[in-house]
C-alpha cells in the first residue's frame, strides 16, 4: 500500500504545528518548509480543521495549530482523512460487489483484511507526539544554549 503526497503533508503540517507549539504556525512558512504550493496545504487542512486536528486563528497575526494535543493524534487519524479508500484488491472495492466468482471462499481475501487490520493497528499506535518529542527536545535545547550565549 502506498499512501497519496495528502496523507504524507497532512502529516508532516501536523508535525509542523508539534514543533512549533505553542506558538501559531502560518501556512507561508509550512509550504516553503516542504516546497509544496499553499493552495495545496490549503486544501489539506480544510478536512483537518473540520475534524479538530488543527485549529485556525483568524487576523494580522493569525495562523494554524493543534487542535488537541500531539499525543492524542495518531497517524491513523490523519490517514483516514486524507485517503479515499483502503482497497487492496479489487475484492475490496464496491462494497462487497465483486466480479470474482470465488470471492466467497477466498483466502486472498482474508489474508489482505488481516494485512489492513495490521497496517491500521501500526499508524494506531504511533502520535504526532512520537514524531516531534525528539525535534522539539531538540530545539528546546538549542534554545537554550542559545540565550546561554547571547548571555555571555
Amino acid at each position: 500500500m502506498r499512501l497519496t503526497r495528502q496523507s504524507s503533508y497532512a502529516v508532516r503540517a501536523l508535525m509542523y504545528c508539534a514543533i512549533n507549539t505553542p506558538e501559531l504556525s502560518r501556512v507561508s512558512d509550512i509550504a516553503k518548509a516542504y516546497g509544496i504550493s499553499e493552495l495545496f496545504l490549503f486544501k489539506l487542512i480544510k478536512p483537518l480543521v473540520e475534524n479538530s486536528l488543527l485549529e485556525t486563528v483568524r487576523g494580522r497575526h493569525g495562523g494554524i495549530r493543534l487542535g488537541r494535543p500531539a499525543a492524542e493524534i495518531t497517524l491513523l487519524d490523519v490517514v483516514k482523512l486524507t485517503e479515499e479508500n483502503f482497497a487492496l484488491a479489487e475484492c475490496f472495492e464496491g462494497g462487497g460487489e465483486t466480479s470474482c466468482p470465488l470471492v466467497g471462499g477466498c483466502e486472498l481475501n482474508a489474508a489482505l483484511s488481516e494485512a489492513l487490520e495490521a497496517f491500521f493497528t501500526v499508524l494506531r499506535s504511533y502520535t504526532i507526539a512520537d514524531l516531534t518529542d525528539k525535534r522539539r527536545a531538540m530545539r528546546s535545547r538549542l534554545g537554550i544554549e542559545m540565550m546561554g550565549l547571547e548571555l555571555n
